[in-house]
């Protein structure tokens, strides 16, 4: 069975994967994140995902926690730059009791000032969690720099002080904007049917317009300004916080998700630095010289650009070295391109990475769904190797020297 796409009478399209097993996982992705709020929301996003939990126009917070407890079910969500996925695993048994849940505290959320209250604290004890681990905080701080003045820039947890002032008002003006079911997919991977999912979506009311008519073709609906200069390309900046250890990130803007280049540069990232520990920049910083215990490369895809970046953790007295280090396998890839046989290695390992993520049937459905909201359409596992199949040593290394460029990227340092 394939996976299949329909779209509900209110407008909801919905993608139904299959599996075999008796547990589904099932959920709501919202195109609405962290990029899609105004100057005056920080954290918006971030915060009305926690509050979606705590009541709606039928259940109390106690109701919506227990709902699914009860039955030995999940139910979690997170938010990300570009949306917002609420989502559930349970016994395929319960799909009539998870989809009517997942679609009430999307759409139906009442935001209650006392609620509201109580959980700004929990998030801004998140935000001081954060904070606390430069290794996390990192990655949002270089995306501040790298898009510096655009929305993508912003970070998700959003600002404590800011977050102090919001009302129920605030949050349901975000989600009156935002929350629109034509820009939303209920995904379903699990052994149901379309007349199973249909006929457990129909019980709960959802909010229906004239827009909706034509949702089955809408991708998202972000409407995106230029993402400018941001911060200029090659320079460094240093922050002087006391830490036990450097914390260090170097990179550059890359792909967005539709780019067929994008999967050059996710082979190109993993042969650097991906989770092998025979990755090159493992090999150069870690097996050899002792000098890090993590050292990674990764790739982050928006609906229009991308983030390729290098992250490692080492001594203060070691942060020029390690950098010369990298910059010297960033050489290796822009100086010539791949011999036939080391891009063989390199595909060979990252079609079985990817195997093995697929095997993971909630990564699964949470990648599926999110491609899906912003791209309406899926890739299979044939599709994905299809493509790395067609990747030249002459594309990549075109790829590479736009990218990869080592005297072209972005630095920020924590020590």
């Amino acid at each position: 069975m394939a996976v299949q796409s329909f779209l509900l009478d209110n407008g909801l399209r919905v993608l139904l994967a299959p599996s075999s097993t008796n547990v589904v996982y099932a959920g709501i992705a919202v195109a609405a994140g962290t990029r899609d709020e105004l100057p005056g929301e920080s954290g918006m996003a971030h915060f009305v995902e926690h509050m979606s939990f705590k009541g709606t126009r039928r259940l109390t917070s106690m109701q919506i926690l227990n709902r699914m407890d009860s039955v030995g079910g999940d139910l979690n969500a997170y938010t990300g730059k570009e949306e917002t996925v609420y989502y559930s695993v349970f016994l395929r048994e319960h799909l009539r009791r998870a989809l009517p849940l997942l679609m009430d505290i999307v759409f139906n959320s009442t935001y209650p000032q006392t609620e509201l209250e109580k959980e700004r604290e929990v998030v801004i004890d998140e935000i001081d969690s954060y904070l606390d681990t430069p290794a996390e905080q990192i990655y949002d701080d270089f995306e501040a720099k790298l898009f510096a003045g655009h929305p993508l820039g912003r970070n998700i947890l959003g600002d404590a002080e800011r977050l102090r002032q919001y009302t129920t008002a605030d949050l349901k003006a975000f989600v009156s904007r935002t929350y629109k079911t034509e820009k939303a997919v209920l995904f379903v991977k699990g052994n149901v049917t379309e007349r199973e999912v249909r006929k457990a979506a129909h019980s709960q009311c959802l909010p229906k317009g004239e827009e909706c008519k034509e949702a089955a073709n809408v991708t998202g609906g972000h409407e995106f300004p230029s993402l400018g200069e941001g911060l200029e390309v090659g320079r460094s900046q240093e922050s002087t916080s006391p830490l036990h250890q450097s914390h260090v990130m170097l990179g550059a803007r890359s792909y967005a998700m539709t780019d067929p280049r994008h999967i050059g540069i996710a082979l190109l990232s993993n042969l650097l630095g991906g989770p092998a520990m025979s990755s090159r920049l493992s090999l150069a910083l870690r097996e050899r010289t002792g000098l890090v215990y993590t050292v990674e490369s990764n790739v982050n895809a928006y609906t229009d650009t991308g983030v390729w970046s290098v992250y490692f953790g080492c001594d203060h007295a070691d942060v020029q070295r390690c950098l010369r280090l990298v910059r010297r396998e960033l050489h290796r890839l822009t100086d010539k391109p791949l011999s036939q046989r080391t891009l063989d290695a390199a595909r060979r390992q990252i079609k079985g990475q990817m195997a093995i993520a697929a095997d993971n049937s909630e990564n699964a459905a949470l990648s599926m769904a999110k491609l899906f909201l912003h791209t309406n359409r899926t890739y299979s596992l044939d599709e994905r190797f299809a493509q790395l199949d067609a990747l030249t040593p002459d594309v990549l290394h075109a790829i590479a020297c736009d990218v990869l460029d080592p005297d072209r990227l972005t630095t920020l340092v924590f020590q």
